[in-house]
């Protein structure tokens, strides 16, 4: 029975062994960029080569700021008699918004004006005296002298009277307002804000090393929150000097915002074009091998990788301009990049 229990545990063994390695020789389903068995053709994904548009692009993040903004105040002290804006309302250059009491100044003025006919009717009669030799020159200069210090005097009792008055120093949008009638005002007190909304400024700041690249009439699009499609504005000041302290050059752009439909104090997301090249050949930068100093792609030709040194030009973020080297209908190798050798087979698979 022992050498029975013997053959038994034999084929048995044999039996595991012959299963295993079926199993082991299984092919496994090559993927993109791996081998087909130990030594088949390599799978790689590609890309025809056509000629196409490259724009190269800054993105940067900005703020909406009013062409004009100004908190309202007085030039002078006074008790509010007078507010005549509605909040929230548009208003136009000159309008009066609010008056502080004038009364002294207006009685002033009226005392001031009683005098004048009284002067006018003095250096009348001097002149006519003067005319008879019967009274001094110098005695009609000095009734104009007092006719002209009466007039100067009413000029600025009217320049007093200005100041008591709040008006719009330009054409906007009023805010909320901040006193109430009756209120004591100072020159440190703000009435309300008035802001320009049309146009409107966009303000951001590029990155040193694009600071020669933006200048006044380049072209931006901008994207805002809530907003599907993207605005334009233009470019029409950059700051004297890149700030030592961010490495930046501060920018500013004019959106016309012509139907007020954008407010200031919005965070913008920008898109500055640099440079724009119609009809190019352009790579990913992935399929690029730097070697050397020098740039090179793989291809296929006649089912086999082959290598091709190009010269590159305009580079994005994603994509690199070639100048030399390729032509339109070459099939690039876009995967796989680091396994590829001059003459490996390779198959294509679409990604």
């Amino acid at each position: 029975m022992t050498w029975v229990a013997l053959l038994i545990v034999v084929v048995g063994v044999a039996g595991y062994v012959y299963q295993n390695r079926g199993e082991g020789e299984k092919e496994e389903p090559a993927m993109a960029g791996g081998r087909r068995g130990g030594g088949g053709p390599l799978n790689v994904t590609y890309e025809v080569l056509s000629r196409q548009s490259l724009t190269d692009e800054i993105q940067v993040t900005g703020l909406l700021i009013p062409d004009e903004e100004v908190s309202l105040s007085f030039e002078t002290s006074g008790k509010i008699v007078e507010i005549c804006f509605k909040e929230g309302a548009r208003v136009s250059r000159g309008q009066l918004l609010a008056k502080v009491n004038d009364a002294q100044l207006q009685a002033n003025l009226k005392k001031l004006q009683a005098q004048i006919p009284l002067a006018e009717g003095r250096v009348y009669r001097q002149n006519a005296l003067l005319e008879r030799d019967a009274v001094s020159k110098e005695a009609l200069e000095q009734v104009k002298t007092e006719l002209e210090t009466l007039k100067a005097e009413i000029d600025m009792v009217k320049a007093q009277i200005e100041l008591t008055e709040l008006r719009a120093p330009f054409d906007g949008v009023i805010g909320l307002r901040q006193v109430s009638l009756g209120a004591y005002a100072t020159p440190s007190t703000v009435v309300s804000r008035l802001t320009r909304l049309t146009p409107l400024k966009v303000e951001f700041a590029v990155p040193e090393r694009y600071s020669s690249e933006v200048k006044a009439g380049s072209q931006l699009q901008f994207t805002i929150d809530g907003y599907l499609k993207p605005f334009s504005a233009k470019v029409y000041a950059c700051e004297s000097a890149v700030n030592t302290e961010t490495h930046t050059l501060s920018v500013r752009a004019l959106y016309a915002n012509a139907d007020g439909a954008l407010m200031p104090g919005r965070y913008t997301s920008i898109t500055l074009t640099k440079q724009t090249i119609d009809a190019t050949l352009a790579v990913p930068s992935e399929a690029i091998v730097p070697e050397m100093g020098k740039d090179k792609v793989f291809v296929c030709r006649g089912g086999k990788a082959q290598p091709v040194e190009i010269k590159t030009g305009l580079r994005t973020e994603s994509r690199v301009e070639v100048k030399e080297g390729l032509s339109e209908g070459d099939t690039l190798i876009t995967s796989g990049i680091l396994q590829l050798r001059t003459g490996l087979p390779v198959v294509l698979v679409r990604e």
